[in-house]
């Protein structure tokens, strides 16, 4: 009699990260070859994967954290997934293709998948590690925030970004006397024109939020925790709670000590391949042909690429495209799409209705929509987003582009 044949072992897929990019990834590979590896998931926070876009309106009373979970523990376990949560890797070991966890579990890989985001920038000035402040990236930071607006009156948001914005809209609906402090002239001034700016700021001011616009902060002042801000010119004003939105930086530390190719971030190719083949990278820890990244869009798209070579599926390659940004502000719309600078010889289509609080401003190049900012009516901001990536001629399209799909559909 035969002794009964023994299963091969799938190969080993170790998921460093637990966000929204790794675990999209694993989607992309479980809908090509859901049998395929034996999958481990180590996320340093002790939640299963949820909707970081979506914190704002968790700060701002509008969700609750239930309502952003993109994948419950339960979720996993019926996908056969193993999960480590609240327990991150410490260690890489290339060699010997192992990782090691906080808590000291070892698990071996064939496929490694890097997936470890970005950490917030907080301005190294006197005072940055006082508690109190803090930045704006997780759930734990949405609760010290809820509590600090319990229990505290005054924050300061340094940085008038769309992060920044939403975080201050947010700690204001709780609340607080909130004041945003930008060092440029422009809030969002990555996304917006200087009118469409200014529509933005007088709406917020209009709504109780304090800005100090051009100010360069230079200390945090507190002993036991924070009690204000000391900006260049010897100003301060009072501060329970800080909250540093001036920027994230590619959390490319293990990756750097495993002795991967990095740069800004961890280099890949146009399969998101690191260096070393039997390790792939996707999300804000990426660096592709230059470029870093932290919106959705270019990420999900890594996600796909990255999904189908782990799958081996390996016809796709992943190509950087034009992105858009809506901030997520209940009662303000704003949508921002494209190269809104423009460049030689481009042509700005402008229209202003100050009546009914409208900008829109169109950024042409030859027959080609390459941008747009819109104020106050974004209904047609993914209309001209597809415009923009499908680099459509809009030359028969251009008297009426201005005023929406709409109008453009019956002039045609």
């Amino acid at each position: 009699m035969n002794p009964p044949v023994k299963a091969a072992a799938r190969p080993s897929l170790v998921v460093v990260g637990n966000g929204m990019a790794g675990m999209r990834t694993v989607e992309e590979l479980l809908k090509l070859a859901p049998d395929l590896y034996d999958i481990t998931v180590f996320g340093a926070e002790p939640h299963g994967n949820y909707n970081r876009i979506l914190l704002s309106p968790v700060l701002a009373g509008e969700k609750s954290v239930d309502d952003i979970m993109l994948h419950t523990r339960d979720w996993y376990a019926q996908h056969g997934i193993t999960l480590h949560a609240g327990d991150p890797v410490v260690r890489i070991d290339r060699q010997a293709r192992t990782v090691q966890s906080l808590s000291g579990i070892t698990v071996g890989y064939d496929r490694l998948l890097l997936a470890t985001g970005s950490t917030p920038f907080i301005v190294p000035v006197p005072g940055h590690d006082l508690p109190g402040v803090i930045g704006f990236r997780d759930i734990s930071d949405v609760d010290t925030m809820l509590q600090a607006a319990r229990q505290h009156r005054h924050a300061v948001v340094i940085g008038g970004g769309l992060l920044g914005l939403e975080a201050a809209n947010g700690l204001q609906r709780q609340g607080m006397d909130v004041t945003v402090v930008h060092m440029s002239g422009a809030l969002m001034n990555q996304q917006l024109d200087a009118p469409a700016s200014m529509l933005l700021k007088s709406a917020l001011e209009a709504r109780g939020l304090r800005f100090l616009m051009h100010a360069q902060t230079s200390a945090i002042i507190g002993n036991t925790r924070v009690e204000g801000v000391q900006f260049a010119d010897g100003s301060s004003i009072p501060a329970d709670l800080v909250v540093m939105t001036a920027g994230v930086r590619p959390n490319i530390a293990l990756a750097q000590a495993a002795g991967l190719h990095c740069e800004r971030a961890i280099v890949v190719d146009d399969c998101l391949q690191s260096y070393d083949p039997r390790v792939y990278a996707v999300g804000e820890c990426v660096q592709h042909r230059r470029a870093t990244f932290g919106l959705v869009a270019p990420i999900w798209e890594q996600a796909r690429v990255c999904g189908a070579h782990l799958a081996g599926a390996g016809h796709r390659r992943y190509v950087q495209q034009a992105s858009a940004t809506k901030l997520k502000v209940t009662g303000i719309d704003l949508y921002s799409a494209g190269d809104i600078i423009g460049g030689e010889g481009s042509e700005d289509l402008v229209l202003r209705d100050p009546r009914r609080g409208v900008y829109k401003r169109l950024v042409v190049q030859g027959s080609r929509l390459a941008g747009a900012v819109l104020y106050g009516d974004v209904q047609d901001g993914p209309w001209y987003f597809d415009l923009i990536q499908q680099r459509r001629d809009i030359s028969k399209l251009r008297a009426h582009l201005l005023f929406g799909q709409a109008l453009c559909a019956q002039a045609a």
